[in-house]
């Protein structure tokens, strides 16, 4: 169980500098969505208000404590902060559904609440992150800027 609320903004150490993460939304049978957002820092900005209302560099649902410490990271909640009203709502997630043999077939879309689906994804919708709970390993390659 995660003591960490949404708005909750954490400063988590890599060997590029620091990052920020900031928890966004809870879910009652998922762990928590959070966003991490833009750049590494060599020290803490100043103002975090305007790294927070700022662009993310990419959301997951993830047990922000636990995967954290088991990649060994050093990290602090440096404060809470209202979640931008752009993206306030709970996102929208999107899962791929394979046929036998591996193919897309179709995608669900997620809400948090219900399932829609599109057998095509426009732009903006193959930037949705995927419905999964995203392992640390993948965290910690994408907190170092690889693979993201």
């Amino acid at each position: 169980m995660s003591d960490l609320e949404p708005g909750d903004v954490v400063e988590i150490g890599t060997a590029r500098g620091r990052v920020y993460a900031q928890v966004t939304h809870d879910h009652p049978s998922y762990p928590s969505v959070v966003r991490v957002l833009e750049g590494h820092f060599d020290a803490r900005p100043d103002d975090l208000s305007a790294l927070v209302s700022g662009e993310s560099r990419f959301t997951a649902m993830i047990p922000l404590e636990s995967a954290l410490t088991r990649l060994g990271r050093e990290f602090e909640k440096v404060g809470s902060y209202d979640v931008p009203p752009a993206i306030s709502r709970f996102p929208t997630f999107r899962m791929p559904i394979r046929d036998k043999v591996g193919q897309i077939v179709y995608w669900w879309l997620w809400d948090g609440q219900g399932l829609s689906y599109e057998t095509d994804l426009d732009d903006a919708q193959s930037k949705l992150p995927l419905r999964e709970v995203m392992t640390a390993k993948r965290f910690g390659e994408l907190l170092d800027g690889e693979g993201g």
